[in-house]
């Protein structure tokens, strides 16, 4: 088999379907590119049997086949070509790669094509288009918030939930909460499932910054999306999703609204004086005046800083890990955004005031007890 391809585009498809493949010492040849060669189109393919990826260009070939390729030092090796045409010579017996460059030759062994696992297909599935800038920016709005934690794998995804008059998308460590809704995407029946971070995290790095249409298929146990020439399937999270909603608290009579960057950069400088551990910060509303403190007893560190906010409520004093407060506000857009707050021991609310009728984000965070900070 033999074929001529772009260094540079050839590059840049690799690239992309990479983070798909896996280290695996169980199945080695996991740690490839599956490459085929059809009608003059190369399909490469990546797989840790979770979530599979796959993408197509066109090469010159006149000939059929495949064969798996180390994806490691292929893709060491290209990093360092310049732009330019190379051919790939495999030996159809063997399955030894020989690869021309300009002056220079390289070979390396590849692995049987027939041995690659196969990439799976969805069966019996619904279906859902979205922009690709709404599916990515939900992915962004929500994948921060995602737990970490093994021991809770319903929590270590994003739930979706779709309805005939919007689609929300949820992420939660128990300590902050997001839910993201687009009030312009539907489906036509309801339904809901989890996806897996990885998934979206190479989702999202695949995804085009135009508003071009995502072919999402989904059935009891994966999830399919496809758009341009890149297709990506995952393993659904079979877990149930706690109820999130009843963690929403309904009566938040104290809002503040305050300048959104002003609130983030404050709160930047000042846990920078807060507690290594707890990295909690102490925010007292009197009228028209917030101020944020944090102390560190074990080194007589602290900070206060005093801002200008609007506020409808009773003078108020709470406590907050101030990191999750800054990804928050990081992953919030518009240029002001409202707290919402009812005692001292329940959530808090933080919404964007924007005008975008057509998404609704709202993200919660759990108090922390001053007392054990100060």
């Amino acid at each position: 088999m033999r074929f001529i391809v772009s260094t540079s585009t050839l590059l840049k498809h690799l690239q992309t379907v990479n983070g798909a493949s896996s280290s695996s010492t169980v199945l080695p040849i996991l740690e490839n590119f599956l490459f085929e060669i059809k009608e003059g189109n190369l399909t490469i393919s990546a797989t840790d049997l979770q979530t599979s990826m796959t993408t197509s260009l066109p090469v010159e070939s006149k000939e059929e086949g495949k064969v798996a390729v180390p994806s490691r030092i292929l893709l060491d090796t290209l990093k360092t070509l310049p732009d330019q045409p190379i051919t790939f010579h495999v030996d159809d017996n063997n399955f030894a790669i020989e690869i021309s460059a300009g002056d220079g030759k390289y070979k390396l062994s590849g692995e049987n094509g027939d041995d690659f696992p196969k990439i799976p297909v969805v069966d019996n599935a619904s279906s859902v288009n979205l922009p690709a800038t709404v599916l990515s920016e939900a992915i962004t709005k929500t994948i921060f918030a995602v737990s970490n934690d093994e021991l809770r794998p319903a929590m270590t995804g994003v739930y979706c939930q779709l309805s005939p008059q919007n689609i929300t998308f949820v992420a939660t460590d128990a300590h902050k909460l997001v839910r993201y809704r687009r009030n312009d995407a539907k489906a036509d029946k309801a339904s809901s499932f989890i996806l897996p971070k990885k998934a979206l995290t190479l989702l999202k790095a695949a995804l085009p910054n135009n508003d071009v249409n995502v072919s999402v298929d989904y059935n009891a146990t994966s999830a399919f999306f496809k758009f341009e020439n890149i297709n990506l399937i995952c393993r659904l999270i079979d877990e149930r999703y706690p109820d999130y909603e009843a963690v929403i608290p309904a009566e938040n009579p104290n809002k503040l609204v305050i300048d959104r960057a002003l609130f983030l950069n404050t709160l930047r400088r000042v846990v920078i004086f807060a507690n290594k551990t707890t990295h909690q910060v102490r925010l007292k509303i009197n009228g028209s005046e917030l101020n944020i403190s944090s102390e560190d007893l074990d080194f007589a560190n602290e900070a206060h800083e005093r801002l200008s906010c609007q506020y409808d409520g009773e003078d108020l004093e709470i406590g907050f890990n101030a990191r999750f407060l800054i990804e928050m506000l990081n992953n919030l857009s518009g240029e002001e955004v409202t707290l919402e707050l009812s005692t001292p021991n329940r959530a808090g609310l933080l919404i964007p005031q924007t005008n975008d009728e057509n998404e609704d984000v709202l993200m919660l965070v759990m108090p922390v007890m001053l007392n054990s900070a100060y």
